[in-house]
């Protein structure tokens, strides 16, 4: 075919598509994650279910010295079981864990071979399956913090042997961008490709980014969520001098209590969430298994302050209604809400009054719940965690408990599932995810 023809037909193609694809839905095909309780989805699902807080004394470097001692560790986590040497020593853990959470979304999907894991382990690239194009393949995984192991280490090298000790892979595990840059390289992803930087609602924009791209025809298939390994002296120190992280060190366990009266701040986690999202036209063609359907998206910015929240909850209320008017549900058909639910004092009781203003009398029929309660606040990952455990809770009919609500705060006067995991026929469900800067993003879920 000649340059001008080639060029004629995809113009032809392009332009049919747009105009026949803009409001094509959107479902889920594949997930994927990395979490304290382990690698999996169903790892992460179980232990949600199981009530257990996987909140500890922090390993990862001696705390002694800090005010804050805890966190949401991934534990037993060996890079090296997951993904080959070589790309273990060139990427940051949050890089890793954005990797070794993909590849199983991937797999989940069908869009790679299922292979054993010392397969995968050992692969330096895993193509796509044939009959799929590439190009039309993206990657929208998100951090809010990126490569941090890598550039306080390599700082510390800086500083102790100067600049020669520095090493080269510092250029690439440092940035935001290359978790998802690593995971469209190992399987050859040509399609879009960023990442997407707001804070904890990054994984939560992430994925909603990804809805907007598919349904203009940008791609077929999107990897996309959030990915973080930011359980590292500097944030520890950082976040407890901002007074933003619980200091029951005492009783780690007990320490991360959204909603409840004597929450005092959140428990820094880590990990990564990804979904796979596909035009529904597309995963038809193939025969996907279908998890879900992704059907709205709702963004805002409180502008008001760069850590709090607006105390009425007007921008999280607004991301709320325009995230049900772009999926075209009703308040009243939303059964189950994944809350942002840090365990901070002001950012539930905004978030309460946000759902409350949005939902009504409705409120009370919605079973509400906060995974950071059992595996801490991931940051830029929590959005894609947390989009995981509302399409598995989707599927299952399970809503999972909020952890240690013992007195619940009569300014959140929500229905938060505790204790018991609680059987819900939903229809419905949004993931709410609401970052430092003002940043809101929900995401409204339905069944395939």
């Amino acid at each position: 075919m000649s340059r001008a023809k080639f060029i004629t037909a995809n113009m032809t193609r392009m332009s049919t598509h747009t105009a026949a694809a803009k409001n094509d839905r959107v479902v889920v095909t594949g997930v994927g994650a990395v979490t304290p309780y382990g690698v999996g989805a169903t790892t992460f699902f179980d232990g949600l279910l199981s009530g257990e807080s996987t909140a500890r004394r922090i390993t990862r470097f001696d705390p002694s010295d800090y005010a804050v001692q805890i966190a949401c560790e991934v534990r037993d986590f060996d890079p090296y079981e997951h993904l080959p040497r070589k790309l273990v020593r060139q990427v940051d853990p949050f890089a890793q864990y954005a990797l070794t959470a993909a590849r199983e979304a991937l797999a989940h999907a069908g869009l790679i071979a299922d292979e054993p894991q010392e397969v995968y382990a050992k692969a330096v690239s895993l193509r796509p399956v044939d009959g799929l194009d590439p190009t039309r393949i993206g990657t929208l995984i998100a951090s809010g913090i990126g490569g941090l192991q890598e550039m306080t280490d390599q700082y510390e090298r800086l500083l102790s042997g100067g600049p020669s000790k520095v090493r080269p892979y510092l250029a690439i595990a440092l940035p935001l961008n290359m978790g998802g840059g690593q995971v469209a390289i190992r399987h050859g992803l040509q399609g879009p490709s960023f990442s997407v930087v707001s804070a904890c609602a990054s994984g939560g924009d992430a994925i909603g980014m990804a809805l907007d791209l598919l349904r203009n025809d940008r791609a077929d298939v999107i990897l996309a969520g959030g990915a973080e390994a930011a359980v590292n002296p500097l944030t520890i120190a950082g976040f407890g001098a901002a007074g933003a992280l619980s200091r029951r060190n005492d009783e780690p366990e007990r320490a991360s209590r959204p909603f409840d009266v004597d929450r005092d701040g959140f428990v820094s986690g880590e990990g990564a969430g990804v979904v796979v999202l596909e035009r529904a036209e597309h995963a038809d063609a193939r025969g996907a298994r279908v998890l879900g359907e992704l059907a709205g998206y709702g963004l805002t910015n409180d502008a008001y302050h760069p850590t709090q929240p607006s105390p009425d909850g007007t921008g999280a209320s607004r991301a709320l209604h325009l995230a049900l008017a772009d999926a075209g549900v009703d308040a009243d058909e939303v059964d189950h809400i994944n809350a942002h639910g840090t365990s901070t004092p002001p950012n539930d009781a905004a978030e309460a009054r946000a759902i409350r203003a949005v939902f009504g009398s409705h409120t009370d029929e919605i079973a509400v719940t906060s995974t950071k309660s059992a595996i801490g606040h991931l940051l830029g990952a929590a959005g894609g965690v947390e989009a995981v455990a509302t399409i598995l809770a989707i599927n299952q009919g399970l809503v999972p408990p909020s952890l240690n609500l013992d007195n619940q705060d009569s300014a959140c006067d929500l229905d938060v599932v505790s204790r018991d995991p609680r059987k819900v026929s939903i229809r419905a469900a949004c993931s709410n995810s609401f970052g430092f800067g003002g940043h809101n993003a929900v995401l409204v879920f339905r069944p395939a």
